[in-house]
């Protein structure tokens, strides 16, 4: 958010609360009082230690040596980017980066020689390791040690994540991710020239890799179940020993120092794996859930022994914390342990946690990949002017990571008082019993990509900014109107920044590790993984899972489908999620901005008719409506304004329907976005569009929290469903915004405002940006020049407004 938002902030929260405030958390502040923004998830951030920026979105780290007469464990290296990939040298004592060395590509893998002289860094999408040497706390470039030929502009092939050096440090060992292998290069003395000795199966993503004292070495399978064993063969190579099933997508991988007890992290079921490394079985289960609830919402992601071994420090990405076990000595493989394996308490971190270090000092480095959050992005792109490669107005991009040191005190303070400040960032408060309307039928609604201000900014019943605005009333007549007679939302965030997150949120509550670490490589064409498979299959489902579970009638249009090729040429939709394609009206397109949003209304206005027939309609219907996401300017296709247009009455059409049937009076619908990733808005860029449309509703500005999680909590509510995570479970649903009495008056959709044959002209200097664009997917990674591309075909060549500070009403509301 930047220091003048911060210091801003602690101003406010001083006159409104008289707590004592600074960035982080004032330890004069109530034990359970939470004095930060709340994030587009709806939790807070109240990290127990000072924490310091680093670069974007850091995914791994290692202590480093230190330097002459530096104080041990001061010095740390991490491995970060989305916009900047690479190395950053931090000085953890000063609180301060000391070193950053750029590489083309970077993912996961940081590890050092034995004698310290040498360090290798994962170069991900570039197919190659990075090879440094280390003097005196500085890292210096000394050649890459490439994995596969690698084609020019074209992400990699083999993509090296976990890396591991052998006790020797004659042979480094690489999880080649997108290769399902494990590579051993030859890196024996200062003439080892990384030459590929073997290429060894693993499983679907290997990931981390661990190596024992006695050589044996360890890998776990992201995409699987499991971790494999390979045993030296006394001849310089490796042979396999054996796998373990350890739990779905093991990541994280951490050896004891005797190399006898191996720590696999499950992020998306709460658990961390215990094995015996002799005996090549699990021997415990440490049990990660949320306090109640699903288990699935902490994403255990990274891990940390302390000193004596007896203690287990688990990355708690979703939780924004760490948890701390306490081991026995049948589970650590120490004999003096006492601990019961149970979770013993959690230290609260900032948002979403992907690595931890623990140093010689007694402190634990906590790497939070997300940072300090998000805020405004106003100034989104500029027309005229590139956008930097390291700019900090697309959302991802505002992903900056922090460091949070936690000292030996608070690692051994009160864990008690520390779980409490943990549940009271998360909302972890056992959720009350609400009422709502007589609803037998909920209409879902996804569409794609749009800020409130891009759509809604020009009303002002809300706090919008109308200079953001890209499509007023004269464009998109249904939107405001509908949000006018209905209710206006203009504190509504999506969880996601990205598609990528956003149809998981949006459809299942949660997004795995998997798609979260893989996303800013994917956004920056650096990744091309095609199929993830069941890297990225949440562990609690997916909506027409959870409607199957409880035996309610559910209908799919467009969400998951992709075109493919019929028996006879013609073109087909299918799913490639599983349980999908039963439930879904085939006919509906999913993704293609070729075909009209009428096209998709029309198919869903016939099954309504007949439903109406039958007085049977679907429980609950999910629709996918696509064409708010635009074409930009390419030439020949639907200006952004038809585009919009397009969607608006489409979705009028669908309303009025609707509103006009026998259900109407038993019918709540709920549109929103998936994400808001492809606008600019002057509150936060992951403010977007919400609309709640029933015979309940009434008109009226709602200004109060709202995200997509919290959309999800009320349909579970309406028609008894289980939750997914604990980010639904404990959320906020909208029964407050209904009346008591309906209003049973039809709604009148409002004609087509812009007509689909308005098409973008050629041969402008948009258009020739435009034809750059991979508009074959709903999100290529190219919304920086996308932006671009939007603003001056709806805009022209204007600049963009400077940017403005959050409402001043808006801090105190706490968001």
């Amino acid at each position: 958010m930047g220091d003048r938002f911060r210091v801003t902030t602690c101003l406010l929260l001083l006159l409104v609360s008289s707590l004592a405030c600074r960035p982080g958390r004032s330890p004069a502040a109530p034990e359970n009082a939470v004095a930060t923004m709340r994030l587009p998830t709806g939790v807070h951030l109240d990290p127990a230690g000072p924490s310091f920026d680093v670069g974007n979105m850091p995914l791994a780290i290692v202590p480093a040596p230190s330097a002459p007469g530096a104080a041990p464990g001061r010095f740390a290296v991490l491995l970060s980017g989305w916009r900047q990939q690479g190395v950053q040298v931090v000085d953890a004592g000063q609180g301060k980066v000391l070193q950053t060395l750029a590489q083309p590509g970077a993912f996961l893998g940081l590890a050092f020689s034995p004698d310290g002289r040498t360090l290798y860094a994962s170069g991900g999408g570039d197919d190659a390791v990075w090879r440094y040497t280390w003097k005196d706390g500085a890292a210096v470039f000394r050649d890459r040690l490439e994995l596969a030929a690698k084609e020019k502009d074209k992400p990699g092939t083999r993509y090296p994540a976990g890396l591991a050096v052998s006790p020797y440090g004659s042979r480094l060992y690489v999880a080649e991710n997108l290769a399902d292998s494990l590579a051993v290069l030859d890196v024996a003395g200062d003439a080892g020239d990384g030459k590929i000795l073997q290429h060894l199966p693993v499983g679907r993503f290997p990931y981390g890799v661990a190596v024992a004292p006695d050589g044996t070495v360890w890998v776990s399978a992201w995409g699987g179940d499991s971790v494999a064993a390979f045993a030296p063969d006394g001849g310089g190579t490796l042979k396999e020993a054996g796998r373990v099933a350890v739990g779905v997508h093991p990541s994280a991988l951490l050896l004891n120092a005797a190399g006898t007890r191996l720590f696999a992290a499950s992020a998306s079921t709460d658990r961390v794996a215990v094995v015996d490394t002799h005996a090549r079985r699990v021997v415990a289960t440490l049990q990660d859930p949320p306090p109640s609830g699903p288990d699935e919402g902490s994403t255990p992601n990274a891990l940390a022994l302390d000193a004596a071994g007896s203690r287990l420090f688990v990355a708690e990405a979703d939780a924004n914390a760490v948890a701390v076990f306490a081991l026995s000595a049948a589970t650590s493989g120490v004999s003096g342990a006492r601990g019961a394996d149970k979770l013993a308490g959690r230290i609260p971190t900032q948002w979403y946690p992907t690595a931890l270090a623990a140093d010689r000092a007694g402190s634990l480095l906590v790497v939070n990949g997300k940072g300090r959050g998000t805020g405004p992005n106003p100034g989104k792109s500029q027309p005229g002017l590139p956008n930097p490669p390291d700019s900090t107005t697309y959302t991802l991009g505002q992903l900056n990571g922090t460091i949070t040191v936690l000292p030996a005190a608070a690692l051994g303070g009160d864990l008690a008082a520390a779980s409490r400040r943990v549940a009271a960032a998360n909302g972890w408060t056992a959720p009350s019993r609400r009422r709502y309307p007589p609803f037998e039928h909920v209409v879902y609604i996804l569409k794609e990509n749009r800020t409130y201000d891009q759509v809604l900014g020009d009303l002002p019943q809300g706090d919008g900014d109308k200079s953001l605005t890209f499509f007023p009333r004269e464009v998109a007549p249904n939107h405001h109107a509908l949000a006018e007679r209905f209710g206006l939302y203009d504190r509504f965030f999506v969880n996601a920044e990205v598609s990528n997150q956003g149809h998981p949120w949006s459809t299942s509550g949660y997004v795995t590790d998997y798609t979260e670490k893989t996303t800013p490589s994917s956004y920056s064409d650096r990744r091309g993984d095609g199929e993830a498979g069941e890297a990225d299959e949440p562990a609690g489902g997916w909506l027409w899972g959870i409607a199957r579970e409880k035996g309610i009638s559910f209908r799919n249009y467009g969400e998951t489908m992709e075109k493919a090729k019929g028996p006879g040429g013609e073109t087909v939709w299918k799913s490639k999620r599983k349980g999908v394609a039963e439930v879904s009206n085939l006919k509906y397109p999913g993704w293609d901005l070729t075909i009209s949003d009428q096209i998709r209304a029309d198919i869903w206005l016939a099954d309504l008719r007949e439903s109406e027939k039958i007085g049977k309609m679907p429980a609950l219907q999910l629709l996918w409506l696509t064409n708010d996401h635009t074409a930009g300017a390419r030439a020949g296709q639907p200006t952004p304004r038809a585009y919009m247009a397009d969607n608006d009455y489409a979705l009028g059409r669908i309303l009025e329907a609707l509103s006009k049937s026998r259900f109407w009076k038993n019918t709540v619908v709920f549109v929103l976005e998936d994400d808001a990733q492809s606008g600019p808005d002057h509150v936060d860029s992951h403010r977007s569009v919400l609309l709640t449309v029933s015979a309940y509703n009434h008109p009226g500005t709602v200004h109060r929290f709202v995200n997509t999680t919290d959309v999800l909590a009320t349909i579970e509510d309406i028609l008894g469903l289980r939750a997914f995570s604990h980010f639904d479970h404990f959320g906020r649903p909208l029964s407050d915004v209904f009346t008591a009495t309906p209003d049973l008056r039809p709604y009148e959709a409002l004609p087509l405002a812009v007509p689909w044959t308005e098409v973008n002209p050629p041969k402008t200097a948009a258009a020739a940006l435009s034809a750059r664009l991979n508009l074959s997917i709903p999100d290529s990674g190219q919304d920086a020049l996308f932006n671009t591309v939007l603003w001056r075909a709806v805009k022209g060549e204007t600049r963009q407004p400077e940017a403005r500070r959050m409402p001043v009403l808006e801090l105190q509301r706490g968001r």
